[in-house]
């Protein structure tokens, strides 16, 4: 029999594996369209991962993810703009936004907030930021050479490049390959993150965060490096987000952007990574195709998967999968038993 470790370890080979071979034969077995779809699911499912950090792991719901999204991406579009290239700029919007998540997490979690009052500070200041850019439209708001351009947004943003070499610009399939790589860097940081003694501490906070303090745990501090690690992801995922699509707009911070992050993450599943990355693709995928009729709009389409999910999948969709799967094994081995015997 197999340990729970070495089980745990194989799966995260495995899909390290899957990973991989998406990252070598997407490019090459499909179309630009395609391609560029992809693309846009390995950012999405970047930006999933940071809430199912803070929320599957750390048990700090977050209403206002899109926060970290819109301020990563727009400090990425200000810096390239100015600079002229993308590594140090995606460096600073990671920064940038680690550092936005350690001042308000300070705030929130050493002013010894509740769990509501935290959901709804993270979701007042994600509209704050929403309302202010909506309003850089005038010709004073202007950062170096960049126009923040209000509700119109910021287009020209550079392309991703090659880290530190300016003038090699990636092409689709190069820039699909160097996102998913960042997404299986991310997924084995967290999952090593998580198995470590802060990972089982946060856990501990997740499942009874008076009994953690009782013994020992400073649980404000572990709760802070959690936000901030998740909004540091946030801030990548924004980033990329800005450069995958050249142009970013104050819709990055809107509340729909939060909602579909939390509804990604619910589908896969809380306790899960793997389950977060395979509920966004699902539901984008889901998305797209219905939203290809006149009739259907994706925030219709969203909610109802809400709703589905809540009523009837209460764990996500990989969890439960994973369960029926191991269910139908177990029937299998005790029935086979059963007929030797």
């Amino acid at each position: 029999m197999l340990s729970n470790v070495m089980k745990d370890w194989l799966g995260v080979c495995f899909v390290t594996t899957l990973g991989l071979a998406i990252l070598i034969f997407i490019p090459i077995l499909f179309d630009l369209f395609e391609v560029l779809q992809m693309t846009k699911y390995v950012v999405l499912a970047l930006f999933a991962l940071s809430l199912a950090y803070i929320w599957g792991f750390g048990g700090i719901l977050s209403f206002g993810q899109a926060g970290f999204f819109g301020l990563g991406g727009y400090t990425f579009a200000v810096s390239a703009i100015n600079m002229g290239q993308t590594t140090i700029p995606f460096i600073m919007a990671i920064g940038l936004c680690a550092l936005f998540a350690a001042a308000l997490g300070y705030f929130m979690f050493y002013g010894r907030l509740n769990d509501v009052y935290m959901g709804v500070v993270t979701l007042v200041v994600t509209l704050i930021l929403w309302k202010f850019i909506n309003h850089t439209a005038g010709p004073e708001y202007i950062i170096g050479k960049a126009r923040l351009g209000g509700f119109n947004g910021m287009p020209s943003i550079p392309i991703m490049t090659l880290p530190w070499e300016p003038d090699v610009e990636l092409e689709p399939g190069q820039l699909f390959q160097y996102f998913m790589a960042i997404l299986i860097v991310v997924y084995l940081f967290l999952h090593v993150l998580i198995k470590s003694k802060f990972g089982r501490v946060a856990i501990s906070i997740r499942e009874n965060e008076v009994r953690t303090g009782l013994l020992g745990y400073d649980v404000r501090l572990y709760k802070l490096g959690i936000f901030t690690i998740g909004g540091a992801i946030g801030g990548a995922a924004g980033a990329m987000w800005a450069t995958y699509q050249t142009f970013i707009d104050p819709h990055a911070f809107s509340l729909e952007v939060s909602a579909k992050c939390l509804i990604w993450v619910m589908a896969g599943g809380v306790g899960t990574l793997f389950g977060r990355i395979v509920g966004v693709v699902a539901l984008e995928y889901i998305s797209l195709k219905l939203g290809e009729t006149a009739f259907l709009n994706n925030l219709v389409i969203l909610g109802t998967i809400l709703v589905f999910l809540v009523l009837l999948l209460p764990k996500g969709i990989f969890p439960t999968a994973r369960n029926f799967v191991a269910m139908l094994w177990h029937r299998s081995k005790r029935s086979n038993e059963g007929k030797s015997t």
